[in-house]
């Protein structure tokens, strides 16, 4: 069986090592970069698990690592941060990461983040391999949950897997509106412990890519503070 791969990328050598010798010691396989441009070419190279990647870092910051990765991965990613300020975290969410945590963190919270995110990660796999072929369309748009195709128009719709499984879950439930907390649940899992923010985050992503005008949406509907329904 492949050992769980976690890449760590920081650059303060003291937090760096202790952080993977921690890891190691839960017996994942670690890798390390000590700045921005190194994590990402270790991430494109090796792809890892998850990915622990602090936000201030030489060459490239953190949040522009994570913008880079979501281009092309729905890797779990847990930003470490000296920042408190709530703007910081919001930024975090709005390029993708999953979680953060505020230095400075005893390893003991680190390390339950790192397995709750890794467990949500295979759970969602899991759903997705064992899931029975269901087509699901609402005017021209065109959900295949068996093979992870969606088509807009007849052609073929470029999404995150987070996005996917989002978009899924709104049109198998086509007129009902669906709490903040209901979607986390399903699709983060009921350990998550982030910003619920995030999943107005995706939503906003989703409607960029399936909406006409997506300051106007049709498709996906807001109802004040509930939640989201779609509409079709």
């Amino acid at each position: 069986m492949a050992t769980t791969k976690v890449l760590v990328v920081e650059d303060e050598v003291n937090l760096l090592e202790a952080v993977k010798y921690n890891l190691g010691r839960e017996g994942y396989t670690v890798l390390t970069a000590s700045d921005g441009q190194q994590g990402w070419e270790f991430a494109r190279a090796a792809e890892p698990d998850l990915v622990i990647l602090d936000i201030m870092l030489p060459k490239l910051d953190g949040l522009e690592v994570c913008r880079m990765l979501r281009k092309q991965s729905d890797v779990p990613v847990l930003m470490l941060t000296a920042k408190t300020q709530d703007v910081d975290r919001v930024v975090g969410l709005e390029v993708g990461a999953d979680d953060y945590v505020s230095k400075p963190f005893s390893m003991r919270e680190l390390m339950a983040r790192v397995r709750a995110l890794l467990r949500r990660a295979r759970t969602a796999q899991k759903r997705t391999d064992g899931a029975e072929r269901e087509i699901v369309m609402s005017g021209d748009l065109e959900v295949d949950t068996a093979s992870h195709v969606v088509r807009l128009g007849g052609l073929p719709l470029e999404l995150k897997p987070r996005e996917f499984q989002l978009l899924a879950l709104l049109m198998s439930n086509k007129g009902r509106v669906l709490t903040r907390d209901h979607v986390l649940e399903r699709l983060w899992g009921h350990d998550y412990i982030g910003d619920s923010r995030t999943v107005d985050v995706h939503i906003r992503w989703l409607r960029e890519k399936i909406e006409t005008d997506p300051a106007t949406p049709r498709r996906i509907a807001t109802v004040r503070g509930v939640g989201y329904r779609f509409e079709g």
